[in-house]
């Protein structure tokens, strides 16, 4: 401080700054207000009662449940699962009683694993409901009576007191049960609702909410609002309104609804053009012609539809789903697994996720002459013993940690010390006082902690401190000033300095963000509590202060997309109810955006259940827990960073298992389909079914299998995934051809093709050949899937490997062998010469594919195909990136400024510290 502003400091005192505290008002409609003007120690009456309790209902929170057996049934629905299905059914009426059985048991399989792993992730209603008063103490009739606290209206009067829960939003009176005014205002904790670290005084007229707890007072309140539409109740709605599709589930549809469209077509055309050759022969269908013709094509479907894909996924996201629990994070739905790899915003809480949600003792204000262990040691000297009150709570555990004499203390008992009397807080002075006897010094002193204003009147006026509290309350700290009388007298008194608290970030947090930002996923932090806390805790964390209040959140003047685009670019926001952050999560989700949610009270149930993927962080409520889909049992965040590893590893094995098996069904479907209308060619129904079961279980192993991680949110793109696996398709289709004709032109080996009866003796080598190429070299084709780049930038598993060869060596096996009635041996050249073709032939895709990934974009493929609306979608897109490029760079130099000038004041408060008396 210079000199010139310390004279002028000596001839003005400075005022202490007055930060107010933001409530959550809400307004009463003016026939809700006429209700509300109920006589305090009378109440209503019984018949009034009865009147409002059929007008408002039940003090209670209403609940939808879902009919057991309906949601079972519900995961028999989506695409490949009708596809199923209709297998299924034609498969009674061919009397195909064989694949009957493993279709209908796979449909039982894959609905079983669904239903069980998400069936205890619907009671979010009931853990709200837990969260109500069953009791409460209300007038009526004109006598204080204890009622259910389901049977309270609005109007109704009820007594609050400590410990209470707060069973129904209520507007304070000021006075208490006897009558008079109320000495003390109420403190209330609603940190669980709102997320505020700390209990909020209440005094009259203010609004307490249900299912807060009453910490300090007593006091009269009149009932306002009850059941759905308190302020717990709207959380309650939000979540039972939120039941949408998952992104997996979209996702697998999207690639079910492709492989429908192409597997109905051709085998449609098939089925139509083996009827027409079959009535050609035998001029006349019978009942049998049609059956058999019927039973060929099913066969070809079974084969070509992806039946094992839903079980091979599900078995991949358990697996995955294992190892995270082996890390303390739960997985309550399976498919969130799948859908956290793309996550690319994580919101969270502050209030127990990002901070320890318990006051602390961070860098306090000192005189010249005192140190942080004399502030401890007369701060404690002037604490009540065995009080619960965090404050308390948070100076005591600082001194008996930071200062050695008091470490073994008790109470009061401190060695050279004895405290002769204690005046407990009085609401009236703000302060404690303890009268304190030193055996070293052999004299006696006072000293007293309390609001600042208190002490620095106490003390007689002090600029400078007055100064570094108003810097403190800048930043959401919490002051508490220490002060004691001076040697020798006990009525003059001196400062000691200014105890500061804040509930500070867990140690981990700060480096969690930072992993979470190198793995391409923002942090935005969304609370409850005061900006200014809000932003003090960021810049602690790392983030950047670009913290904005709920207002810009329900701004009229704004856009859709202008409110999407402000949650976009800040960094949190402060001040919220559960509304807000239902909302933030619901317009970040808008910009297409897959969104993380982490929290822990009743207040982010909402959130939780409407992000992509919920997150209930250590100690959470059971609100909270059950709204999630993901649980965390370790504190912090720190394993949020595993989860999004891991779940990015399973990514990586589904991509590649769903390209593998699209590029397997596109080339099986585009051969057979050819064959049979052009060369009148057909393979053995039993060798159809053989490839399909044994190539899609040894798959199963591909959730054991070494996974290239992405550096960046992983994202489905799904005309990227089909392109590519047409065009790989077809590539195979070429490759099974240039068999068939090497083998029936070159090695004249007979196709059979002509042979119809079954007294013809056929050869069947040709059905063997087209039996090992069909088998193997789509199913090599999955080391290339395997990952984006070329496959030996990132080698397969052992265990992978071996199970991928194992399948195709005993596929080779029993084509040079031969097996009776199954195939034709065709000796060890032709079996080892199509294994070793397979293999080679998948580095050839494997060059294919990565060809395609390097020049595959949305430009592209809109000159590929040039509608109208993909050409305006790119437009609106360039545009798009031109502003966000424009205002990311406004964004920047605003954030810029911001550090330096919040440097500076760093540098101020410095230098105030280091000033003389």
């Amino acid at each position: 401080m210079g000199f010139n502003e310390k004279a002028a400091d000596e001839k003005k005192a400075t005022e202490f700054e007055d930060h107010q505290h933001v409530e959550v008002s809400e307004e009463l409609s003016p026939e809700l207000e006429a209700l509300l003007q109920t006589e305090p120690l009378k109440g209503l009456t019984s018949t009034e009662v009865s009147e409002r309790l059929a007008q408002f209902g039940k003090n209670e929170i209403s609940e939808k449940k879902k009919n057991p057996l309906l949601k079972f049934l519900s995961y028999f629905t989506g695409a490949i699962a009708y596809l199923i299905e209709l297998a299924f059914i034609l498969s009674g009426v061919v009397e195909d009683w064989i694949d009957f059985g493993i279709i209908g048991g796979l449909l039982v399989i894959n609905a079983l694993i669904g239903f069980i792993e998400e069936s205890k992730a619907d009671a979010a209603l009931d853990a709200l409901k837990n969260t109500l008063a069953l009791k409460s103490r209300v007038f009526r009739d004109g006598k204080l009576v204890e009622v259910e606290s389901s049977t309270l209206v609005p109007g109704d009067i009820i007594a609050v007191r400590l410990g209470d829960i707060i069973p129904a939003d209520a507007r304070l009176l000021g006075i208490s049960v006897d009558g008079s005014d109320s000495e003390v205002n109420l403190q209330v904790d609603q940190s669980a609702l709102t997320g505020e670290s700390l209990p909020v005084e209440k005094k009259k007229s203010d609004t307490i909410y249900s299912s807060s707890i009453c910490k300090q007072g007593q006091m009269l309140a009149v009932v306002t609002k009850t059941g759905a539409n308190t302020f717990i109740g709207r959380a309650a709605n939000l979540i039972s309104i939120t039941n949408e599709q998952g992104h997996f589930q979209k996702i697998v549809n999207q690639i079910g609804n492709f492989l429908v469209v192409i597997t109905i077509t051709m085998v449609v055309i098939i089925f139509i053009y083996l009827l027409v050759r079959r009535k050609n022969e035998v001029h006349k269908l019978s009942k049998k012609d049609i059956f058999d013709v019927l039973r060929d094509v099913l066969v070809l479907t079974v084969a070509a539809i992806p039946v094992g894909l839903p079980t091979v996924m599900s078995v991949t996201m358990a697996v995955g789903a294992k190892q995270l629990a082996a890390k303390q994070v739960i997985v309550k739905r399976l498919t969130a697994v799948e859908e956290m790899a793309s996550v690319s915003v994580l919101c969270s809480d502050k209030t127990g996720t990002l901070t320890l949600n318990k006051l602390t003792f961070d860098e306090p204000y000192l005189k010249p002459g005192f140190t942080k262990e004399d502030l401890l040691l007369y701060s404690y000297l002037a604490s009540e013993p065995g009080a619960n009150d965090p404050i308390e709570l948070a100076v005591r555990t600082a001194a008996k940690r930071d200062v050695p004499l008091l470490s073994d203390c008790t109470g009061h008992t401190i060695p050279g010390f004895k405290v002769t009397s204690f005046v407990p807080f009085n609401p009236a002075t703000k302060l404690t006082q303890a009268t304190v006897i030193d055996h070293h010094a052999n004299g006696t002193f006072k000293v007293a902690k309390g609001a600042p204003q208190v002490i620095v009147k106490l003390v007689g006026g002090d600029n400078e401190a007055t100064h570094a509290v108003n810097l403190l309350a800048r930043r959401g700290l919490r002051a508490l000033g220490v002060a004691r009388t001076v040697p020798g007298s006990l009525d003059n008194w001196q400062l000691i300095g200014m105890i500061s608290l804040l509930d500070p970030p867990r140690p981990d947090s700060g480096e969690t963000i930072r992993r979470c930002q190198e793995m391409g996923v923002v942090v935005k932090m969304i609370t409850g509590d005061q900006l200014i806390i809000a932003k003090e805790v960021a810049a602690r964390l790392g983030m950047n202060r670009a913290i904005l209040d709920a207002n810009s959140l329900t701004d009229p003047d704004a856009t859709e997309a202008q409110l999407a685009d402000r949650c976009l670019h800040a960094d949190g926001f402060a001040q919220v109810i559960p509304e807000h952050k239902y909302r933030v999560v619901e317009l970040l989700q808008s910009k297409g955006l897959l969104v993380g949610m982490t929290g822990d009270g009743v207040n982010d149930a909402p959130a939780l259940k409407k992000a992509n993927v919920g997150i209930a962080v250590h100690d959470c409520t059971d609100a909270a827990r059950s709204a999630a889909d993901i649980v965390l049992l370790a504190p912090g965040l720190s394993t949020i960073v595993d989860g999004i590893l891991t779940s990015r590893a399973i990514f990586q094995r589904m991509r590649s298992y769903a390209l593998y098996r699209i590029t397997s069904t596109v080339h099986f479907l585009i051969f057979f389909f050819i064959i049979t209308l052009a060369f009148r060619w057909q393979m053995k129904a039993i060798l159809l079914i053989f490839i399909a079961v044994l190539n899609d279980a040894a798959t199963l192993v591909i959730s054991v299998d070494n996974a290239q991680i992405s550096r960046r949110p992983d994202k489905w793109r799904i005309g990227q995934l089909i392109t590519l696996s047409v065009i790989l398709g077809c590539f195979l289709t070429a490759l099974s051809f240039s068999v068939f004709f090497v083998a029936r032109d070159v090695f004249h080996i007979p196709d059979d093709a002509n042979k119809q009866s079954e007294d013809e003796t056929k050869d069947g080598r040709m059905e063997t050949i087209i039996y090992l190429n069909v088998s193997s070299a789509p199913h090599f084709t999955i080391f290339s899937t395997r990952l984006a780049g070329f496959f030996w930038e990132n080698l397969p598993s052992l265990t992978f490997t071996a199970a991928i060869l194992a399948t195709q060596v005993f596929a080779m096996f029993i084509s040079i062998f031969g097996i009776h009635k199954l195939t034709t041996p065709i000796g060890g050249g032709w079996g080892v010469s199509l294994l070793a073709i397979s293999l080679a032939y998948f580095v050839i895709l494997d060059l294919v594919k990565v060809f395609v990934f390097r020049i595959w974009s949305f430009e592209l493929t809109v000159k590929l195909w040039p509608t109208r609306v993909r050409k305006e979608r790119l437009r609106i897109k360039k545009e798009r990136k031109v502003i966000d490029e424009r205002v990311n760079a406004n964004v920047d130099k605003v954030r810029k400024v911001c550090k330096v000038i919040y440097a500076a004041n760093a540098f101020e408060r410095a230098g105030r510290r280091e000033l003389p008396a």
